[in-house]
């Protein structure tokens, strides 16, 4: 018999996450010069590493032989100070989407449900399904989340509801105000897991101070991620803030060391360069502007963005886009799981990336 009969059909029916295109992958496919490859599909920072984390790095290096710190106390100190709040209410994961597997491992299981949006971050319908949970997915609204919808789609099996604000892939927002609004409808034994991956990317007057909603909402759990406008994404590291009762539950089904030491220190030197996430929210909201005066010289309609990338619609999405990777630009296609399948995703590059991408678009559309 063979044994991947014996897993459950749930498991084997999920659809893999498809990554953006590594740049060493298209070279290959190809036969271009990687040097001149621009890839614009991931949402990554244009900017590099903060100054601040290669100096941590370094310093890390010589002690590679030895476990990290389970328990992430330097990186959980500096983020309780930060935001005000006890180690004890802090989960370390490998990234953003390591905590929305915990999330998901933790609260979910056969015979429960997840709410989450049309259009919203891959991993949610990934992470319920691994565990056999219900996907309810709620139609968007204007490409964002309805969040009254997805409040009255909430039924008996309910466990979970994922929210990522600004959204991924479309980069809606919704404003503090109707989020809370948001909160206080939902039952309290359902978790709200908020996604807030690229919060750093918002202006100062769409902020809200989400942390002290943990106080009223004790159901709610917080994540953050340091691979945006820190630029640590290869280093794969992200935390939760949530009621200390679900970080314990969170944490018990944790793996031991799941986030390394490297990344541990610089995450915590990178914390506090402030210089260098300003200057990325600046880059950021400088290139947003440029892709968005190119989309409208072309003629194309794209989603207002408040996250680092945006997304347009092009037409035949499939076809523009092998014709941007012919002429070494890679951006992310986004039909499928996404149901865009008009639309391509490209991230904020320095200027010149953002130019390149603009001409090769240009050119593409012409073909």
């Amino acid at each position: 018999m063979d044994p991947c009969e014996q897993c459950p059909s749930y498991i084997r029916d999920i659809a893999p996450y498809q990554p953006g295109k590594p740049i060493s992958e298209l070279a290959r496919e190809m036969g271009l010069d990687e040097n001149k490859i621009v890839k614009l599909a991931s949402n990554e920072n244009p900017l590099g590493v903060s100054p601040k984390a290669k100096k941590a790095i370094e310093r890390e290096l010589a002690g590679l032989s030895r476990y990290p710190d389970g328990n992430a106390f330097e990186l959980k100190a500096a983020l309780a100070k930060r935001y005000g709040v006890a180690q004890e209410q802090l989960v370390v994961g490998n990234g953003s989407n390591d905590l929305l597997e915990l999330v998901a491992s933790a609260f979910l299981a056969p015979g429960k449900a997840a709410v989450y949006s049309q259009h919203a971050f891959a991993v949610y319908p990934l992470a319920t399904q691994a565990r056999g949970a219900r996907s309810i997915v709620v139609p968007a609204k204007d490409y964002g989340h309805d969040l009254e919808a997805m409040v009255r789609a909430v039924d008996d099996e309910t466990y979970v509801i994922w929210v990522a604000n600004p959204n991924n892939p479309t980069g809606t927002f919704a404003a503090p105000g109707e989020i809370e609004a948001f909160l206080r409808r939902v039952p309290e034994r359902v978790l709200v897991v908020l996604d807030e991956a690229y919060n750093e990317y918002l202006p100062a007057e769409l902020r809200g101070d989400s942390v002290k909603w943990l106080k009223r909402h004790p159901n709610l759990v917080l994540t953050r991620t340091f691979s945006k406008a820190y630029g640590l994404a290869g280093l794969r590291v992200g935390y939760a803030l949530a009621h200390a009762s679900v970080a314990d539950i969170m944490n018990r089904v944790r793996q031991p060391f799941n986030v390394n030491s490297i990344a541990l220190a610089a995450a915590a030197a990178a914390l506090d360069d402030m210089e260098f996430v300003a200057r990325s929210y600046a880059e950021n909201l400088r290139g947003l502007q440029q892709l968005e005066e190119g989309a409208r010289g072309l003629g194309l309609d794209f989603i207002p963005s408040q996250a680092n990338f945006l997304t347009i619609r092009v037409g035949k999405a499939p076809e523009i886009y092998k014709r941007l990777l012919r002429r070494g630009v890679i951006v992310r296609p986004v039909g499928g799981a996404y149901e865009l399948p008009e639309h391509l995703r490209v991230t904020v590059g320095t200027p010149q990336e953002n130019a390149r991408f603009l001409a090769a678009l240009a050119a593409s559309l012409r073909d």
